[in-house]
C-alpha cells in the first residue's frame, strides 16, 4: 500500500492500491509547454468500424456535464503542521546539519514546525445549504478547507465530520440556494454502463473524464467495510471525493482509489457506492459518528479445494474460521467451519462482502443468516452488536481519564492483521494528535509495549499510562522495524 503525498517505504514490484491523496501541484513549465506547441491533430478518414459506431449513436456527455458540473467543487486544503526534531534524517542539509552539531540536535535536541502541507482534492454540493460530500483523505488533517465553485466563488469549509473506514467525510460551506447533484442508485450499475469523473486531477479544476463500469463490489486491502464499484475513467491525484455520474446524471459513487504501477492512471479506478456515503453522510449530521455492526466471527475466502471439502456447488460464501467466545454470532449457534452464503437475503460471494453488509447493520439490529454446514442449508439469527471504536484522545464530553492524555486513536489488531504482520499482539495507532502528534508517531504504527511491559489491549496502555509521572516509553514496530517512542503523558 502507497498512499500519494506520504513516505514510500514499502516499494514492491507489484501494482499498489493508491489513495487519490490531496497533493495536486502545478504542471511543470515542461508539461505546459509540450501540450502548447502540440501540433495540430491530422485529419483522418473514418474506418468502416468508427463510421458504424457512428451510426449507433456514441454518448454525448455535454448536456450531462452542463446540467451537474456547477455542483462539482474544488477542495484545497492546509494541513496541520507537525514537529520534527532537528535529528531527524534530513539528507545533506547543511542548515539542518549546523543545527544538528551545534543545536543540540542529539536526540534531546530543540524541535521546529515543518511548513504546512498544501493540496487539492474535489468534492460536490449535496444540499442547497451548502453540504458537501468528499474523501476522509481530503480533509481528515486539515487545518483550514476552501472550497471553490465553477462560479469562481471561494468558500472557508468546516469540516463536519469524517470516516476513515469508508473514506467518507462531510464539510460545509456558508450558502444558500446552491446548485446540487441528484442522488443515483449503484445498485442498478451493471458493467460495461458508461459513466463520467468530474474532478481536479492534479489541480486542474472540472476535469471531465469518461469510462465504463468494469466490476462492481470490488474489495481492496484495508477497505473491508466498501464494495467498490471498478471503473476505467481516467482519475488521478486530485479527483479524491469528486463524483462518479450514470448516463441520467446522477452521482452513483465518490472516486477514491486507484490501481497503480506509477502512481498514476493506469485504467483501474474505484468509487465509493454513494449510499454508502450517504448513509455515513446521515450518522455524522446526526451523532457526529459512524455506528457500525459486528456479529464477532472471523472469516476467510472460500477456494475450489475448500469448496469440494465441504459440499458447496462452487466457491462462494465466507468461511467462519474463529467464532468469539460469549459473541452475537456464538449466542446464535455460528460455529467454526460454517460457511455463510447470505446476510439478509443478500448473496455472499466473496468472503470480504460480508464484512460491508454487517457494519452496515445498526446495533440492535438482527441479521438473518444462511449457513452451510454437514452439506446441509439452515437459517440463523444473530444479535447485531456495535463495532467499538477504541480512543484514546480527547473526546467531546471532556473526560480526562489517562488515555485521554496520551493523544492517540487505538485498536487492537485483528487475527489477519496479526499473521500478515507476524506479531502475537499490539495496537494499531489510527490517529495521533496532541502528544502523540509531537513524539511523533504516525497512524499506521504498532504499540507493541510501554514502559517495558507488553501491551495486548487498550486497558494495558492506560493502565501503564495511569502510573506514568511523565513519559512513557513505547515500543513501536514501524514498517517492520521495531523503535521506542518516548511520549508525554498530559496533565
Amino acid at each position: 500500500m502507497t498512499r500519494i503525498g506520504t513516505r514510500a517505504g514499502r516499494a514492491t514490484a507489484l501494482a499498489a492500491i493508491i489513495v487519490l491523496a490531496a497533493c495536486a501541484r502545478e504542471a511543470p513549465a515542461s508539461a505546459r509547454d509540450a501540450v502548447a506547441t502540440a501540433p495540430a491533430p491530422v485529419a483522418t478518414v473514418a474506418s468502416p468500424g468508427m463510421q458504424a459506431a457512428a451510426a449507433r449513436g456514441l454518448p454525448d456527455f455535454a448536456d450531462l456535464v452542463a446540467q451537474a458540473g456547477p455542483a462539482v467543487v474544488n477542495v484545497s486544503v492546509i494541513e496541520r503542521s507537525r514537529p520534527a526534531a532537528l535529528d531527524d534524517d534530513a539528507g545533506d542539509d547543511p542548515l539542518r546539519d549546523f543545527l544538528r552539531r551545534f543545536g543540540g540536535g542529539n536526540g534531546n535536541g530543540p524541535r521546529f514546525q515543518q511548513p504546512p502541507a498544501r493540496g487539492e482534492g474535489s468534492g460536490f454540493i449535496i444540499a442547497p445549504d451548502g453540504y458537501i460530500l468528499t474523501n476522509a483523505h481530503v480533509v481528515a488533517d486539515a487545518s483550514e478547507v476552501t472550497v471553490k465553485l465553477t462560479d469562481r466563488r471561494e468558500f472557508t469549509a468546516k469540516v463536519i465530520g469524517v470516516d476513515r473506514r469508508t473514506d467518507v467525510a462531510l464539510i460545509k460551506i456558508p450558502g444558500k440556494d446552491l446548485p446540487t447533484v441528484k442522488i443515483g442508485d449503484p445498485g442498478k450499475l451493471r458493467p460495461g454502463e458508461w459513466v463520467i469523473a468530474i474532478g481536479s486531477p492534479f489541480g486542474f479544476e472540472n476535469s471531465v473524464t469518461a469510462g465504463i463500469v468494469s466490476a462492481l463490489s470490488r474489495t481492496v486491502p484495508d477497505s473491508q467495510y466498501t464494495p467498490f464499484i471498478q471503473t476505467d475513467a481516467a482519475v488521478n491525484p486530485g479527483n479524491s471525493g469528486g463524483p462518479l455520474f450514470n448516463m441520467a446524471g446522477e452521482v452513483v459513487g465518490i472516486n477514491s482509489q486507484i490501481y497503480s504501477r506509477s502512481g498514476g492512471y493506469m485504467g483501474i479506478s474505484f468509487a465509493i457506492p454513494i449510499d454508502i456515503a450517504i448513509g455515513v453522510k446521515d450518522q455524522l449530521i446526526k451523532t457526529g459518528h459512524v455506528e457500525r455492526g459486528r456479529i464477532g466471527v472471523v472469516i476467510q475466502e472460500v477456494g475450489q479445494q475448500l469448496a469440494d471439502s465441504f459440499g458447496l456447488d462452487r466457491p462462494r460464501g465466507a468461511l467462519v474460521s474463529q467464532v468469539e467466545p460469549g459473541g452475537p454470532a456464538a449466542k446464535a449457534g455460528v460455529k467454526v467451519g460454517d460457511v455463510i452464503l447470505s446476510a439478509n437475503g443478500q448473496p455472499i460471494d466473496h468472503s470480504t462482502q460480508l464484512s460491508a453488509v454487517i457494519s452496515q447493520l445498526r446495533p440492535g439490529s438482527k441479521a438473518e443468516l444462511e449457513v452451510w454446514r454437514d452439506k446441509a442449508s439452515r437459517k440463523l439469527t444473530v444479535d447485531v452488536e456495535e463495532l467499538k471504536e477504541t480512543r484514546l484522545a480527547r473526546n467531546e464530553s471532556g473526560d480526562a481519564r489517562p488515555g485521554a492524555k496520551l493523544g492517540l486513536s487505538l485498536r487492537p489488531l485483528s487475527p489477519q492483521e496479526k499473521r500478515s504482520a507476524h506479531l502475537d499482539d499490539g495496537l494499531l495507532v489510527e490517529d495521533v494528535d496532541g502528544p502523540a502528534l509531537e513524539a511523533g508517531l504516525r497512524p499506521g504504527d504498532v504499540i507493541l509495549g510501554a514502559n517495558g511491559q507488553k501491551v495486548a489491549s487498550v486497558a494495558d496502555l492506560e493502565g501503564i499510562a495511569e502510573h506514568a509521572k511523565r513519559s512513557i516509553a513505547l515500543l513501536v514496530n514501524r514498517e517492520g522495524t521495531s523503535i521506542f517512542v518516548p511520549l508525554k503523558v498530559g496533565s
